[in-house]
Protein backbone atom coordinates (compact mmCIF):
# COMPACT_ATOMS: atom_id res chain seq x y z
CA UNK A 1 0.00 0.00 0.00
CA UNK A 2 1.27 3.36 -1.31
CA UNK A 3 1.08 5.98 1.33
CA UNK A 4 2.06 9.92 0.41
CA UNK A 5 2.97 12.22 3.32
CA UNK A 6 3.45 15.92 2.89
CA UNK A 7 5.48 17.40 5.53
CA UNK A 8 9.28 16.74 7.09
CA UNK A 9 9.28 18.30 10.54
CA UNK A 10 7.97 15.96 13.56
CA UNK A 11 4.79 14.40 12.79
CA UNK A 12 5.49 13.42 8.86
CA UNK A 13 8.62 11.35 9.70
CA UNK A 14 7.36 9.84 13.12
CA UNK A 15 4.11 8.51 10.93
CA UNK A 16 6.92 7.88 8.21
CA UNK A 17 9.03 5.35 10.51
CA UNK A 18 5.34 4.00 11.97
CA UNK A 19 4.40 2.78 8.44
CA UNK A 20 7.45 2.22 6.92
CA UNK A 21 7.68 -0.61 9.98
CA UNK A 22 4.09 -1.71 9.45
CA UNK A 23 5.55 -2.71 6.02
CA UNK A 24 3.87 0.85 3.84
CA UNK A 25 5.20 2.00 1.09
CA UNK A 26 5.92 5.80 2.14
CA UNK A 27 6.99 8.53 0.28
CA UNK A 28 7.68 11.85 2.10
CA UNK A 29 7.42 15.13 -0.29
CA UNK A 30 8.83 18.57 1.57
CA UNK A 31 8.89 22.17 0.06
CA UNK A 32 12.09 23.19 2.09
CA UNK A 33 15.00 21.90 -0.42
CA UNK A 34 16.71 20.05 2.24
CA UNK A 35 15.80 19.29 6.04
CA UNK A 36 15.76 22.27 8.01
CA UNK A 37 18.68 22.53 10.48
CA UNK A 38 19.28 25.64 11.48
CA UNK A 39 16.91 28.31 13.39
CA UNK A 40 13.94 26.86 15.07
CA UNK A 41 13.23 26.97 18.93
CA UNK A 42 13.01 24.70 22.18
CA UNK A 43 10.16 22.02 21.92
CA UNK A 44 8.96 19.53 24.77
CA UNK A 45 8.54 16.23 24.20
CA UNK A 46 6.54 14.66 27.71
CA UNK A 47 6.25 11.04 29.22
CA UNK A 48 3.95 9.69 25.61
CA UNK A 49 5.96 11.37 23.45
CA UNK A 50 9.24 10.14 25.01
CA UNK A 51 8.03 6.34 25.53
CA UNK A 52 6.87 5.81 21.40
CA UNK A 53 10.43 7.91 20.35
CA UNK A 54 12.11 5.20 22.84
CA UNK A 55 10.02 2.22 20.81
CA UNK A 56 11.44 3.49 17.85
CA UNK A 57 15.08 3.78 19.28
CA UNK A 58 15.92 7.24 19.07
CA UNK A 59 15.63 8.46 23.13
CA UNK A 60 19.32 8.42 23.36
CA UNK A 61 20.13 10.56 20.72
CA UNK A 62 17.45 12.91 21.76
CA UNK A 63 18.53 13.10 24.90
CA UNK A 64 22.38 13.86 23.79
CA UNK A 65 20.67 16.87 22.45
CA UNK A 66 18.50 18.29 25.53
CA UNK A 67 19.12 21.92 25.83
CA UNK A 68 20.25 21.20 28.63
CA UNK A 69 18.48 24.93 30.06
CA UNK A 70 18.10 23.98 34.23
CA UNK A 71 18.04 27.71 35.23
CA UNK A 72 15.24 30.51 34.48
CA UNK A 73 15.97 33.98 35.68
CA UNK A 74 13.44 36.97 35.29
CA UNK A 75 13.38 40.74 35.09
CA UNK A 76 10.54 42.66 36.06
CA UNK A 77 10.68 46.25 34.97
CA UNK A 78 11.72 48.24 38.41
CA UNK A 79 12.75 45.17 40.64
CA UNK A 80 15.95 45.69 42.08
CA UNK A 81 16.90 41.81 41.70
CA UNK A 82 15.57 38.89 39.21
CA UNK A 83 13.46 35.89 40.39
CA UNK A 84 15.34 32.98 40.24
CA UNK A 85 13.31 29.63 38.98
CA UNK A 86 15.00 26.01 39.04
CA UNK A 87 13.37 25.01 35.48
CA UNK A 88 14.29 20.81 36.78
CA UNK A 89 11.43 21.15 39.26
CA UNK A 90 9.26 23.14 36.78
CA UNK A 91 9.78 20.28 34.63
CA UNK A 92 9.44 17.58 37.48
CA UNK A 93 6.09 18.85 38.45
CA UNK A 94 4.77 19.05 34.84
CA UNK A 95 6.16 15.42 33.64
CA UNK A 96 7.45 11.87 34.64
CA UNK A 97 9.77 11.77 31.86
CA UNK A 98 10.43 15.09 29.89
CA UNK A 99 13.01 16.34 27.17
CA UNK A 100 13.30 20.14 25.99
CA UNK A 101 15.09 20.13 22.43
CA UNK A 102 15.74 22.15 19.52
CA UNK A 103 12.81 21.61 17.34
CA UNK A 104 15.23 21.08 14.20
CA UNK A 105 17.41 18.92 16.28
CA UNK A 106 13.99 16.53 16.93
CA UNK A 107 13.16 16.97 13.44
CA UNK A 108 16.70 15.64 12.11
CA UNK A 109 16.63 12.50 14.44
CA UNK A 110 12.90 11.41 13.41
CA UNK A 111 13.95 11.85 9.61
CA UNK A 112 17.48 9.54 10.15
CA UNK A 113 15.34 6.61 12.07
CA UNK A 114 13.46 5.14 8.54
CA UNK A 115 14.97 4.72 5.38
CA UNK A 116 11.85 5.63 2.88
CA UNK A 117 11.97 7.92 -0.23
CA UNK A 118 12.25 11.87 0.51
CA UNK A 119 11.06 14.17 -2.68
CA UNK A 120 12.63 18.10 -1.19
CA UNK A 121 12.37 20.92 -2.84
CA UNK A 122 8.97 19.99 -3.97
CA UNK A 123 5.00 19.98 -3.11
CA UNK A 124 1.74 19.19 -4.07
CA UNK A 125 -0.49 20.93 -6.47
CA UNK A 126 -3.50 18.61 -6.54
CA UNK A 127 -4.85 15.61 -5.15
CA UNK A 128 -7.54 13.51 -7.09
CA UNK A 129 -10.81 11.94 -5.27
CA UNK A 130 -8.65 7.97 -6.57
CA UNK A 131 -5.23 9.22 -5.47
CA UNK A 132 -3.79 10.94 -8.28
CA UNK A 133 -1.02 13.41 -6.90
CA UNK A 134 0.05 16.14 -9.04
CA UNK A 135 3.48 18.22 -7.93
CA UNK A 136 5.42 20.92 -8.51
CA UNK A 137 8.12 19.07 -9.52
CA UNK A 138 7.92 15.83 -9.77
CA UNK A 139 5.94 13.61 -12.11
CA UNK A 140 2.11 12.89 -11.29
CA UNK A 141 2.01 9.32 -9.21
CA UNK A 142 -1.15 7.21 -7.59
CA UNK A 143 -1.06 6.69 -3.96
CA UNK A 144 -3.48 4.84 -1.87
CA UNK A 145 -3.24 7.36 1.09
CA UNK A 146 -2.02 10.79 1.49
CA UNK A 147 -1.67 12.63 4.52
CA UNK A 148 -0.48 16.09 5.11
CA UNK A 149 1.43 16.85 8.21
CA UNK A 150 2.65 19.88 6.83
CA UNK A 151 1.47 22.37 9.80
CA UNK A 152 -0.56 24.78 10.73
CA UNK A 153 -0.67 26.47 7.49
CA UNK A 154 -1.01 23.14 5.24
CA UNK A 155 -1.04 22.65 1.67
CA UNK A 156 -2.78 19.38 1.70
CA UNK A 157 -5.43 20.75 4.31
CA UNK A 158 -5.78 23.51 1.85
CA UNK A 159 -6.33 21.93 -1.58
CA UNK A 160 -8.44 18.71 -0.36
CA UNK A 161 -10.47 20.64 2.55
CA UNK A 162 -10.75 24.01 0.95
CA UNK A 163 -10.24 27.40 2.36
CA UNK A 164 -13.18 27.11 4.82
CA UNK A 165 -11.36 24.67 6.65
CA UNK A 166 -8.91 26.77 7.94
CA UNK A 167 -10.76 28.06 10.21
CA UNK A 168 -8.65 29.57 13.24
CA UNK A 169 -8.87 31.34 16.63
CA UNK A 170 -6.15 34.12 17.77
CA UNK A 171 -5.40 33.92 20.73
CA UNK A 172 -4.37 36.80 21.26
CA UNK A 173 -0.57 36.86 21.04
CA UNK A 174 2.70 36.43 18.70
CA UNK A 175 5.55 34.65 19.01
CA UNK A 176 9.46 35.16 16.99
CA UNK A 177 12.65 33.79 17.16
CA UNK A 178 15.85 34.96 16.50
CA UNK A 179 19.27 33.40 16.28
CA UNK A 180 22.31 35.69 18.27
CA UNK A 181 25.61 35.03 19.12
CA UNK A 182 26.13 31.99 21.80
CA UNK A 183 28.01 34.39 24.34
CA UNK A 184 25.18 36.52 24.93
CA UNK A 185 23.76 33.55 26.62
CA UNK A 186 25.04 32.36 29.83
CA UNK A 187 25.50 27.94 29.89
CA UNK A 188 22.74 26.26 31.59
CA UNK A 189 20.09 29.15 32.03
CA UNK A 190 17.72 31.33 30.20
CA UNK A 191 17.66 34.67 30.93
CA UNK A 192 13.98 36.41 30.38
CA UNK A 193 12.47 40.02 30.47
CA UNK A 194 8.68 40.37 31.57
CA UNK A 195 6.52 43.19 31.68
CA UNK A 196 2.48 43.13 30.99
CA UNK A 197 1.71 42.44 27.62
CA UNK A 198 5.22 41.25 26.38
CA UNK A 199 7.92 39.02 26.96
CA UNK A 200 11.81 38.43 26.11
CA UNK A 201 14.42 35.88 26.66
CA UNK A 202 17.82 34.47 25.43
CA UNK A 203 18.98 30.80 25.69
CA UNK A 204 21.28 27.72 24.00
CA UNK A 205 21.91 24.35 24.21
CA UNK A 206 25.82 22.70 24.70
CA UNK A 207 25.91 21.63 21.61
CA UNK A 208 24.53 24.51 19.30
CA UNK A 209 26.77 27.66 17.62
CA UNK A 210 24.51 30.22 18.56
CA UNK A 211 21.70 31.17 20.84
CA UNK A 212 17.68 31.79 20.16
CA UNK A 213 16.01 34.69 21.11
CA UNK A 214 12.44 34.38 21.75
CA UNK A 215 10.19 37.29 21.42
CA UNK A 216 5.96 36.74 22.87
CA UNK A 217 3.42 39.81 22.56
CA UNK A 218 -0.17 40.06 22.94
CA UNK A 219 -1.67 42.22 20.49
CA UNK A 220 -4.79 43.10 18.39
CA UNK A 221 -4.47 40.80 15.11
CA UNK A 222 -1.93 42.31 12.70
CA UNK A 223 -1.49 42.75 8.85
CA UNK A 224 1.32 41.09 7.49
CA UNK A 225 2.06 38.19 4.51
CA UNK A 226 3.70 35.05 6.32
CA UNK A 227 6.59 35.26 4.08
CA UNK A 228 6.94 38.77 4.13
CA UNK A 229 10.21 38.25 6.70
CA UNK A 230 11.09 42.51 6.90
CA UNK A 231 7.51 43.14 8.06
CA UNK A 232 7.56 40.68 10.74
CA UNK A 233 10.55 41.94 11.90
CA UNK A 234 9.33 45.44 11.88
CA UNK A 235 6.64 44.59 14.18
CA UNK A 236 8.91 42.77 16.74
CA UNK A 237 10.94 45.88 16.82
CA UNK A 238 7.73 47.67 17.38
CA UNK A 239 6.56 45.51 20.26
CA UNK A 240 9.73 45.47 22.42
CA UNK A 241 11.21 48.96 21.44
CA UNK A 242 12.19 50.54 24.88
CA UNK A 243 11.56 47.19 26.80
CA UNK A 244 15.41 47.13 28.23
CA UNK A 245 18.73 48.06 27.12
CA UNK A 246 19.63 44.19 27.10
CA UNK A 247 16.36 43.62 25.27
CA UNK A 248 17.20 46.35 22.70
CA UNK A 249 20.54 44.51 21.88
CA UNK A 250 18.58 41.40 21.39
CA UNK A 251 16.77 42.96 18.66
CA UNK A 252 19.59 44.47 17.11
CA UNK A 253 20.45 41.05 16.31
CA UNK A 254 17.38 40.30 13.77
CA UNK A 255 19.08 42.60 11.25
CA UNK A 256 21.70 40.23 10.29
CA UNK A 257 20.06 37.21 12.21
CA UNK A 258 20.37 33.52 9.86
CA UNK A 259 17.53 32.04 10.90
CA UNK A 260 14.21 33.73 11.77
CA UNK A 261 10.80 32.87 12.75
CA UNK A 262 7.30 34.44 13.07
CA UNK A 263 4.02 33.65 13.58
CA UNK A 264 0.65 34.25 15.63
CA UNK A 265 -0.12 32.25 18.28
CA UNK A 266 -3.24 30.71 16.76
CA UNK A 267 -5.33 27.29 17.05
CA UNK A 268 -7.13 25.34 14.69
CA UNK A 269 -10.40 24.83 15.20
CA UNK A 270 -11.30 22.08 12.58
CA UNK A 271 -12.90 19.00 13.85
CA UNK A 272 -12.87 16.34 11.48
CA UNK A 273 -9.13 15.56 9.94
CA UNK A 274 -10.01 13.05 7.23
CA UNK A 275 -11.85 13.41 4.14
CA UNK A 276 -12.02 10.77 1.19
CA UNK A 277 -8.29 9.12 0.80
CA UNK A 278 -6.75 12.04 2.75
CA UNK A 279 -6.41 12.65 6.35
CA UNK A 280 -4.33 15.36 8.31
CA UNK A 281 -2.31 14.91 11.41
CA UNK A 282 -0.05 17.42 13.69
CA UNK A 283 -0.25 21.28 13.30
CA UNK A 284 -2.00 20.40 10.10
CA UNK A 285 -5.24 18.74 11.72
CA UNK A 286 -5.28 19.66 15.21
CA UNK A 287 -2.74 23.06 16.18
CA UNK A 288 -3.52 23.43 19.90
CA UNK A 289 -1.05 26.94 19.53
CA UNK A 290 2.51 27.24 18.77
CA UNK A 291 4.06 27.83 22.49
CA UNK A 292 1.31 27.27 24.66
CA UNK A 293 -0.68 23.83 23.68
CA UNK A 294 1.93 20.73 23.48
CA UNK A 295 2.00 20.83 20.11
CA UNK A 296 5.02 18.75 19.40
CA UNK A 297 4.16 16.06 21.65
CA UNK A 298 0.49 15.58 20.26
CA UNK A 299 1.69 15.41 16.84
CA UNK A 300 4.04 12.74 17.71
CA UNK A 301 1.37 11.18 19.44
CA UNK A 302 -0.86 11.50 16.70
CA UNK A 303 1.26 10.15 13.98
CA UNK A 304 1.62 7.07 16.18
CA UNK A 305 -1.50 6.44 16.24
CA UNK A 306 -2.51 7.49 12.35
CA UNK A 307 -0.04 4.48 11.92
CA UNK A 308 -1.25 2.15 13.78
CA UNK A 309 -5.06 2.15 12.97
CA UNK A 310 -3.73 2.01 9.25
CA UNK A 311 -1.88 -1.17 10.37
CA UNK A 312 -4.58 -2.60 12.53
CA UNK A 313 -6.89 -1.83 9.49
CA UNK A 314 -4.72 -3.59 7.42
CA UNK A 315 -4.88 -0.79 5.04
CA UNK A 316 -8.25 0.02 4.95
CA UNK A 317 -8.18 3.95 4.98
CA UNK A 318 -12.15 4.88 5.81
CA UNK A 319 -11.79 2.41 9.32
CA UNK A 320 -8.57 3.33 10.18
CA UNK A 321 -9.27 7.23 9.67
CA UNK A 322 -12.38 6.93 11.59
CA UNK A 323 -10.53 5.16 14.77
CA UNK A 324 -7.85 7.68 14.22
CA UNK A 325 -10.27 10.58 14.91
CA UNK A 326 -11.67 8.93 17.97
CA UNK A 327 -8.60 8.50 19.41
CA UNK A 328 -7.01 11.67 19.54
CA UNK A 329 -10.33 14.22 19.45
CA UNK A 330 -10.32 14.02 23.64
CA UNK A 331 -6.67 14.63 23.66
CA UNK A 332 -6.90 17.24 21.13
CA UNK A 333 -9.98 18.82 22.83
CA UNK A 334 -8.08 18.74 26.24
CA UNK A 335 -4.68 20.57 24.47
CA UNK A 336 -7.13 23.17 22.95
CA UNK A 337 -8.68 23.77 26.02
CA UNK A 338 -4.96 24.14 28.07
CA UNK A 339 -3.84 26.46 25.41
CA UNK A 340 -6.17 28.65 25.80
CA UNK A 341 -5.62 29.41 29.44
CA UNK A 342 -1.68 29.01 28.66
CA UNK A 343 -1.61 31.89 26.17
CA UNK A 344 -3.28 34.40 28.97
CA UNK A 345 -0.60 33.22 31.48
CA UNK A 346 2.73 32.24 29.44
CA UNK A 347 2.45 36.30 28.50
CA UNK A 348 0.92 37.81 31.89
CA UNK A 349 -1.50 40.56 30.67
CA UNK A 350 -2.33 42.53 33.79
CA UNK A 351 0.34 43.35 36.87
CA UNK A 352 -1.94 40.54 38.76
CA UNK A 353 -1.25 37.88 36.28
CA UNK A 354 2.28 38.90 36.18
CA UNK A 355 3.03 38.98 39.84
CA UNK A 356 1.14 35.55 39.99
CA UNK A 357 3.14 34.04 37.09
CA UNK A 358 6.34 35.06 38.36
CA UNK A 359 5.72 34.12 42.43
CA UNK A 360 3.83 30.79 41.45
CA UNK A 361 7.42 29.78 39.06
CA UNK A 362 9.42 30.60 42.03
CA UNK A 363 7.06 29.28 44.59
CA UNK A 364 7.28 25.33 42.62
CA UNK A 365 10.78 25.29 42.12
CA UNK A 366 11.64 26.10 46.21
CA UNK A 367 9.18 22.95 46.92
CA UNK A 368 11.02 20.00 47.36
CA UNK A 369 10.57 17.87 43.72
CA UNK A 370 8.31 15.04 45.36
CA UNK A 371 5.90 17.64 46.85
CA UNK A 372 5.84 19.60 44.05
CA UNK A 373 5.41 16.72 41.81
CA UNK A 374 2.37 15.14 44.42
CA UNK A 375 0.61 18.33 43.83
CA UNK A 376 0.91 18.50 40.02
CA UNK A 377 -0.20 15.12 39.95
CA UNK A 378 -3.53 15.89 41.49
CA UNK A 379 -4.30 17.97 38.07
CA UNK A 380 -4.05 15.88 34.93
CA UNK A 381 -6.21 18.84 33.27
CA UNK A 382 -3.77 21.25 33.74
CA UNK A 383 0.40 21.27 33.83
CA UNK A 384 -0.05 16.99 34.07
CA UNK A 385 -2.57 17.01 30.51
CA UNK A 386 0.04 15.82 28.53
CA UNK A 387 1.77 13.39 30.22
CA UNK A 388 -1.51 12.09 30.97
CA UNK A 389 -2.66 11.07 27.17
CA UNK A 390 -3.13 7.46 26.66
CA UNK A 391 -1.20 5.74 23.88
CA UNK A 392 -2.76 2.37 22.80
CA UNK A 393 -1.15 -0.86 22.34
CA UNK A 394 -0.98 -1.86 18.38
CA UNK A 395 0.57 -5.58 18.99
CA UNK A 396 3.67 -6.94 20.55
CA UNK A 397 6.75 -5.77 20.07
CA UNK A 398 4.96 -2.36 19.00
CA UNK A 399 4.12 -1.00 22.48
CA UNK A 400 4.90 -2.62 25.81
CA UNK A 401 3.57 -1.50 28.55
Amino acid sequence: MRVLISGASIAGPVLAYWLDRYGFDVTVVERAPTLRKTGGHAVDLFRPAMEISEQMGVLPQIEARATGTSRLSIYRAGAQRPIRVDLTKIYGAASDRHVEIMRDDLSEIYYNAADVEYLFGDSITAVSPDGEVAFEQAASRRFDVVIGADGLHSNVRRLVFGDGAGLTRYLGGYLAVASAPKSLAPDGEMIGHVEIGRMAGIYSARHLDDARVLFMFHSPELTYHHRDVQRQKELVRDAFAGMNPRVDGWLDQLEGTPAFYFDSITQLQIDSWSRGRVSLVGDAGYCPGPAVGGSTSLAVIGAYVLAGELAQAQGDHERAFAAYERRMREPVRRSRAFARGAAKTVVPDSRAALWLVTRGAQLVSALPTPVSRAVAKLNTKGVRLHDSIPVPDYGAGVWQH
